[in-house]
């Protein structure tokens, strides 16, 4: 810290001031002294065992001492000295510190408390900045939350607007009978049907993504063989798959991994992994799923090959509504939620979801505590 020149001349004053006092003290006590060794002769002489002590001090003045004696008080008097500007300092430490506490308190966030600080001071001006550093955390995602709030409504309000805008439009058609057969009527009505379907399934998805961020939702947790599930959903998904001419494999370090969760929950987490497989993996012909057992915990890995992402679309899979093509369009039939859903229930199992693209294979990570029963 940077004294200024009106502090500095303060503590030049209080030094000498200090040491005025010092020698006024030393006077006293030299005088007393001289007092009772000539008052009390007789008491003094028998218990004083280093010379002739009346005529020492009947002949000596305070300025007189013995160069050790002197020294001795000097000693004395600068530690005193050195303690009382070092308290005084502390002070003008703390002076400044709640000096700058105050500017940052004006919003000044990013202001750092000038000046190297030791001791307990310096924990103090640690403390505050890890402090500030946290309240700008909480403040930046605060902000985050609030943009994805209304990114969140901004695109929810563009999913729901576009299949309602058709369907609004075939009904009006309908409605003012500007069809001109009953089989043009009826193209119109499953147009509409079509587009209402696309409707419920994004709202199903926002309910559900809204239920399981929720961390206080229960879970009912049973206990169940994961390598079973898992060929029960890719059963669910096999006619699928051949449509678009891929296959799916399962391989499994056991023929049976044993743990406990919520099998609903679970299922949904691969449900949307692999129908995310079956829509993006373009031009690929494999789904493969490996299960193995890390310690006490289950790795599920769900990859595919065919078109890969980019990084920027891997850092950004997991953020709801986002999808990898750039349009918004409706052909894959997809919300932006799967994925998002996905990581909220393994979080709420306290587990862990990634991406990432390897060797032209596009991988989904999923590690689940096992907590057997």
């Amino acid at each position: 810290m940077k004294l200024t020149k009106k502090e500095k001349w303060r503590l030049a004053f209080e030094a000498v001031v200090t040491a005025g006092i010092i020698f006024l003290c030393y006077f006293a006590v030299y005088e007393i002294f001289r007092w009772f060794v000539t008052t009390f002769k007789d008491i003094v002489s028998d218990v004083w065992f280093f010379g002739d002590v009346l005529d020492d001090i009947s002949n000596q003045e305070l300025w007189g001492l013995t160069p050790l004696v002197f020294l001795f008080l000097t000693i004395i008097a600068g530690v005193a000295i050195y303690w009382r500007l070092k308290r005084r300092y502390r002070q003008y430490e703390l002076k400044h510190i709640i000096k700058e506490l105050h500017y940052i308190a004006l919003g000044n966030y990013d202001h750092r408390i000038r000046g190297s600080y030791s001791g307990d001071i310096g924990k103090v001006v640690e403390s505050i900045h890890m402090l500030v550093d946290s309240t700008i955390m909480a403040m930046e995602e605060e902000r985050r939350i609030e943009q994805s709030k209304d990114e969140l409504i901004t695109n929810v309000s563009h999913d729901i607007r576009t299949p309602l805008t058709s369907i609004i439009g075939y009904l009006g058609l309908i409605e003012e009978d500007r069809y001109e057969s009953e089989k043009q009527a009826k193209k119109y009505v499953h147009t509409a049907y079509e587009k209402a379907k696309q409707m419920k399934a994004l709202v199903d998805d926002l309910f559900e993504y809204t239920t399981v961020r929720q961390t206080t939702v229960p879970l009912d947790y049973v206990t169940f063989d994961m390598v079973q599930l898992l060929e029960q959903v890719a059963i669910d998904f096999e006619l699928e798959a051949e449509k678009k001419g891929k296959s799916i494999h399962i391989t499994s370090e056991k023929k049976q991994m044993i743990m406990r969760a919520d099998t609903e929950k679970i299922v949904r987490v691969f449900h949307n992994l692999l129908s995310n497989a079956l829509k993006y993996g373009k031009n690929g012909e494999h789904i493969l799923i490996s299960v193995k057992e890390q310690r006490n915990e289950l790795s599920v890995s769900v990859k595919n090959d065919g078109a890969t992402l980019t990084k920027e679309a891997l850092n950004q899979l997991f953020e709801r509504f986002y999808r990898a093509e750039t349009s918004r369009s409706q052909e894959t039939s997809g919300t932006g939620l799967g994925l998002a859903i996905a990581q909220s229930i393994v979080e709420l199992h306290n587990g862990k979801i990634t991406a990432r693209v390897e060797n032209g294979w596009t991988i989904f990570d999923v590690l689940l505590p096992m907590e057997k029963a």
